[in-house]
């Protein structure tokens, strides 16, 4: 799971956040497993917009369907005061569900593996972080080719 904020919700901010957010999942029945360091980002697409707090989550959900943990997510995002206006706009919680044990799926609400995740650097350092070897479902490469791929881009 990836995770970002870059507005404040009832005086938390940043990590303090994103900590909240992971201990509500818990409370949820969501297991977290491993957390990546926090890491400061330009907001994007607009870099005026306040800079992003980002990091990734290892989850375990056991007997729990993609479509339930993504409710949770939701629904957490809901709890935090995320308002969905337009796409991109700064927000409280921002919760993705980035793969569910290598499941391939198209719709339903939910895209999985996450279609852009292998194009964000904001996405890929801390899950090269936390999964270096996670294999992405169907571009065969690791968190951390994936990361160096980008990495190389021009």
């Amino acid at each position: 799971m990836a995770i970002g904020t870059n507005l404040p919700f009832r005086g938390r901010a940043g990590a303090a956040l994103v900590d909240a957010g992971l201990a509500r999942l818990e409370e949820l029945g969501l297991h977290v497993l491993a957390v990546s360091r926090a890491r400061i980002t330009e907001a994007w697409p607009d870099p005026a917009d306040p800079p992003f707090t980002n990091a990734a989550a290892l989850l375990h959900a056991p007997g729990w369907t993609a479509q339930a943990v993504l409710a949770a997510l939701l629904d957490t995002e809901r709890a935090f005061g995320r308002e969905r206006g337009r796409p991109n706009a700064p927000r409280t919680l921002d919760l993705d569900l980035i793969d569910f044990d290598g499941m391939i799926l198209h719709g339903e609400g939910l895209d999985l593996p996450h279609p852009r995740m292998h194009l964000r650097r904001f996405v890929l350092e801390p899950m090269a972080e936390i999964a270096p070897d996670w294999v992405h479902p169907t571009l065969g490469e690791t968190a951390s080719a994936l990361l160096r791929r980008l990495s190389d881009a021009p």
